[in-house]
């Protein structure tokens, strides 16, 4: 909310209302906390990873993305510069104003496109998937170059003449006029389409929440508006990931899970270090899970997935207690 009121104060003082995005993209954060919180992961953990970088896609003015930045974050800021609201000049608005190294970039993801070779931690695609052409090839696409990605788009549980959607893997293609008058809105999946698209791009479902009208949703009508929200982890980039983390502050000791995924044939080895001492060989596998039941309050423990001869860092998880997270900066 305050980030909220800063940004809103330098837009009114450079520009009039009507010419910026009139939709608040910070209002996502409450439901992303609700993500993380029931995938048992911290968001500057799980943006904090080997390639040090976050990309905002369709990012309208930047809201987000700057957020991020204030956070500590190294981000991208994506969207397409003819279909952007006011064309990115708002973002780069922004930018000046807050003396932002936020990297604004211009890309249409209707296009066969590509990001530089570009690796990234975790990717924010909210509001998006239904306004693309093609989804399936843009999430396909991202699962190659991001350990996770915030996921919102629209869906709906029949059509506007009553019919129901909701029991199968349906992808409802739009009319030019159909959703809220906006021809760039072209596709609407039920509940189960978009959990298959997810499968079928190269993805893991962490953690999905829904929100609006839950019972009756309908594409037309914006009475009727639902909307999907979804935590997702690449099943084609390396990661490995720790549940809960932080974990509770005790006494004694306590238990995360330890989850990992080289993403090849190949085997991989999973290492600890605690409090930046010499790291000790956790376990060995292409996949797994298994359970670090000695945490404790105080310590800091970096869980490494390497490759299966020790001499390339693949990803890495920082593990720490909810008092040392207590004492940090929260979004």
């Amino acid at each position: 909310m305050t980030a909220e009121r800063s940004l809103g104060e330098i837009k009114l003082a450079h520009r009039p209302k009507s010419f910026w995005y009139p939709y608040n993209t910070l209002r996502n954060v409450g439901v992303l906390e609700q993500l993380l919180a029931s995938a048992g992961l911290d968001l500057l953990q799980l943006c904090r990873g080997p390639h040090g970088k976050i990309a905002d896609i369709g990012a309208a003015d930047g809201d987000l993305a700057f957020l991020l930045e204030k956070m500590g974050l190294s981000v991208d800021l994506i969207d397409n510069e003819p279909t952007n609201f006011n064309h990115l000049e708002g973002a780069q608005i922004l930018k000046e104003a807050l003396r932002s190294t936020v990297a604004i970039q211009t890309v249409d993801l209707d296009s066969q496109f590509t990001l530089s070779g570009k690796k990234y931690d975790a990717i924010f695609l909210l509001g998006v998937l239904y306004h693309l052409k093609n989804p399936f090839f843009v999430l396909e696409k991202v699962a190659a170059i991001a350990r996770y990605c915030f996921l919102s788009t629209r869906i709906a549980r029949q059509t506007d003449n009553g019919q129901s959607i909701s029991q199968g893997p349906i992808a409802y293609l739009l009319g030019p006029r159909e959703c809220n008058n906006d021809s760039t809105n072209f596709w609407i999946f039920s509940d189960e389409g978009l959990k298959r698209l997810i499968n079928r791009t190269g993805w893991d479902l962490l953690s999905y929440l829904s929100i609006g009208v839950t019972s009756n949703s309908t594409p037309a009508n914006p009475e009727r508006d639902e909307r999907a929200f979804c935590l997702l982890r690449s099943k084609i980039v390396p990661t490995i990931s720790a549940s809960p983390n932080p974990v509770p502050a005790h006494k004694d000791t306590v238990k995360t899970m330890i989850s990992w995924n080289t993403a090849t044939a190949a085997s991989g080895k999973v290492y600890v270090s605690i409090d930046g001492q010499p790291e000790s060989l956790f376990a060995t596998s292409r996949q797994g899970s298994a359970a670090a039941n000695w945490i404790r309050t105080g310590c800091t423990y970096e869980f490494r997935l390497y490759d299966s001869n020790h001499t390339r860092l693949l990803d890495k998880v920082v593990v720490a207690t909810a008092i040392q997270e207590s004492q940090a900066a929260h979004w």
